[in-house]
């Protein structure tokens, strides 16, 4: 198996971000102890390409906004999915490599939940990177969706075929919230949120997310070895009770 010298997250704001002690929880638990962490804190793709260029060696980086839908002009090989987002990279003997985990990180989060994708709707507000990998990945599983704009509006996409007008959702998901903000654990039941801070617990479903998309990470860049990966569950109570 090969693995990185470096890993850790890129983007911002990072300050408050759970991915690098998701990377050494799950290293952990496979025996992994060596990579060096390493937080990249930039807002544009040129101070991140100045940043790894420092690194030498093999990097495994997890990326977040603003830098998702901008980091394919560095890729030379990527899992292409159709929505123009990347939110890992592995760079291997000066390839660097991209895939992109957030939707099947969403849909996996609310399996963990014990919910079933296909039927459901989603009410889906947002369309960026994020947006479009979970659109992509609610449609691919049999999810239907009701696109509300918001700052930005979903660009056409596989996810076409399964948008149907504005009526009941099952849930609601408001990708316009800010990284890191507060969550009104008062509102509406089948409202979800991706974002999180130091108050969010094992239980809300940002975290859960933030676990599962990771995991899948490790399942794609390492498919062909024979990985004894934790689970959800046994990744979020170390999380939170180590």
């Amino acid at each position: 198996m090969i693995m990185p010298e470096y890993w850790g997250i890129a983007g911002h704001p990072i300050k408050h971000s759970l991915t690098p002690k998701i990377f050494k929880i799950i290293g952990k638990h496979l025996g992994i102890v060596n990579p060096k962490m390493v937080f990249i804190d930039v807002e544009n793709i040129e101070e991140f390409e100045n940043k790894i260029n420092m690194l030498e060696g093999n990097i495994w980086i997890s990326i977040t906004t603003p830098l998702k839908h901008a980091i394919g002009t560095l890729i030379d090989n990527s899992q292409d999915s159709g929505v123009n987002s990347i939110n890992q990279i592995m760079r291997i003997s000066d390839k660097i490599f991209g895939i992109d985990t957030d939707g099947d990180g969403f849909v996996n989060a609310l399996r963990y939940f014990g919910i079933s994708i296909s039927g459901s709707k989603l009410k889906l507000k947002g369309g960026g990177s994020t947006a479009r990998s979970i659109a992509n990945s609610w449609s691919k599983e049999g999810g239907e969706l009701i696109i509300i704009e918001g700052r930005r509006k979903l660009i056409n996409g596989s996810w076409d075929k399964s948008i149907i007008k504005d009526t009941e959702s099952d849930f609601f998901l408001d990708l316009d919230e800010n990284p890191g903000s507060l969550i009104n654990k008062d509102s509406m039941q089948n409202k979800l949120s991706i974002t999180y801070n130091k108050f969010s617990t094992e239980n809300d479903f940002a975290i859960v997310m933030l676990v599962a998309q990771q995991l899948k990470a490790w399942e794609i860049f390492y498919k062909n070895e024979e990985l004894n990966l934790p689970s959800i569950k046994i990744v979020l109570n170390e999380l939170f009770n180590s």
